[in-house]
């Protein structure tokens, strides 16, 4: 009997397939690193066949031989990052811009001068900042000699990597679903498809864009030869959007946190079109049957990299789970502030330009302090954010948080204590994977709504609660507010 949903979690740092059942269990996982590329400073690209091949490789592993199992295929996704291909040979034709990467700061920045941000995050809820897609397809365009020759030809595709693997796995169906699509710049919040206008200011083709679709319903089939059988795709989300509904964020209001490889906050605003004066992002949550739920964001660019920084850059720790044992080895961090703008700062500072600091070091400085100062480093960016999100009408009355960091119970303690909020953490946070599952149990008929899968498939928890002495929380912000000044 088919079952079981196949998830495919296209991260930033590897990617994976898993197995759920209708009860939201996980029972089965397969996971790839991804190649990080770094050509040059504030560059950051991935090759998207290897995204592809290695995604492949983990699906069939965890179908293992049995795909009539699988009633459907739930996709998420980093958002965000571009890749151009060839529509004829289905094959890249560059390596994909990744999220992260900076290098059209310059273009974003004119784009500002000509006074075009104001009507852009009317229209799109977003800034004209390099971390959004539409900037990335221009750079490829006007850099690329592959990729403007397609363009010439109208052979070239342009797509988030959700749509990507929905082509390779259908054989060649070119879609967007509306959560991805909403962090192009390209589409209106309010708009069913990709704007003739927004193309044309910057200077994407819309005919080498997808068709934009739902969230969930049948959305694609996959090709039997990718997994021993056509098996339906009945969920599509970025992996945020997605991490919001396996958090049962499913009410006007309620607000996720999730820390991976950057740092998300998205509050449901329901069918209101979010508008920000603080700098904070609108979004698509989720769309069923052409009807849109919306969410308001703050993005923060580095938080569990900032981990994998201090591991694989500096040498400063042999695993990412040091960092607790060694944030409760010492009382506090010695003064020892992070900002973590290695990518640049996101919301509310967007400025692409920022650059990380370490300040406070002193002799007594060492490897537990300055561990402990990047684990700190999360609380302070979240507190920003949440100061935003209250100037903006949304404050928090608790915070539920998932992602990989999450599973720190220090770090989770001290989001409580700086937040000065109740902090909620499910006992299974891979709420991403879970979210895409639901969105596709929903879509295939499995569960009959997003309530009834939430209700179905999401566990337990547990909870941290504030109890950090005022004194000391204003005084860790305060060093923080003096470091952000110099980032």
């Amino acid at each position: 009997m088919a079952d079981r949903i196949l998830v495919l979690d296209a991260g930033t740092t590897s990617t994976r397939a898993m197995i759920f059942a209708p009860d939201g269990a996980l029972e089965a996982v397969s996971q790839s690193e991804l190649t990080q590329h770094y050509p040059q400073p504030g560059w950051v690209e991935h090759d998207a066949q290897e995204i592809w091949d290695k995604t492949l490789v983990c699906a069939r592993e965890v179908v293992a031989g049995d795909p009539g199992r699988i009633a459907a295929i739930g996709i998420t996704n980093q958002r965000e990052t571009v890749v151009a291909w060839d529509r004829q040979s289905g094959k890249p034709l560059a390596r994909a811009i990744v999220w992260q990467d900076r290098r059209t700061a310059e273009f974003c920045a004119g784009m500002k001068a000509y006074g075009h941000e104001a009507e852009v995050q009317r229209r799109t809820g977003l800034l004209l900042d390099p971390y959004f897609s539409g900037t990335k397809m221009r750079w490829m365009l006007d850099h690329d000699d592959a990729v403007r020759a397609a363009g010439d030809a109208g052979t070239l595709a342009f797509g988030t990597v959700e749509s990507w693997l929905v082509f390779k796995l259908s054989g060649g169906a070119h879609i967007s679903d509306a959560s991805n699509a909403s962090r192009t710049l390209l589409l209106p919040l309010d708009g069913a498809q990709f704007d003739e206008d927004l193309c044309e200011l910057l200077g994407v083709p819309r005919a080498a864009l997808p068709q934009v679709v739902d969230t969930h319903g049948g959305l694609a089939v996959s090709h039997a030869e990718c997994l021993g059988s056509a098996i339906p795709i009945c969920g599509l989300a970025g992996d945020q959007q997605s991490a919001t509904i396996g958090q049962g964020c499913l009410a006007f209001g309620e607000t996720k946190a999730t820390y991976g490889t950057g740092a998300f906050v998205l509050t449901n605003k329901g069918q209101q079109i979010p508008r920000s004066d603080n700098r904070l992002l609108g979004t698509v949550l989720y769309q069923e049957a052409g009807t849109r739920t919306y969410a308001i964001e703050g993005a923060c660019f580095v938080a569990g990299s900032l981990v994998q920084y201090l591991r694989d850059q500096l040498g400063l720790i042999g695993t990412a789970a040091e960092t607790e044992e060694l944030a409760r080895s010492i009382a506090d961090s010695g003064e020892v502030v992070i900002v973590p703008a290695l990518a640049g700062l996101g919301a509310p500072h967007w400025r692409p330009d920022a650059r990380g600091v370490i300040s406070g070091l002193s002799f007594a400085s060492g490897r537990a302090q300055i561990a402990r100062a990047a684990l700190e480093a999360m609380a302070h960016q979240t507190h920003d954010l949440a100061s935003a999100f209250a100037a903006d009408g949304a404050p928090w009355s608790r915070l539920r948080i998932d992602g990989g960091m999450s599973a720190n119970d220090w770090m989770a303690q001290d989001l409580a204590d700086i937040l000065n909020l109740e902090v909620e953490r499910p006992d299974f946070v891979e709420t991403t994977a879970l979210g895409a599952a639901m969105l596709a149990a929903v879509g295939c008929g499995m569960h009959g709504s997003l309530a009834d899968a939430s209700a179905a498939m999401r566990g337990s928890g547990r909870s941290f609660r504030p109890s950090m002495d005022i004194g000391v929380r204003e005084a860790r912000l305060a060093r923080y507010a003096r470091a952000l000044s110099v980032a």
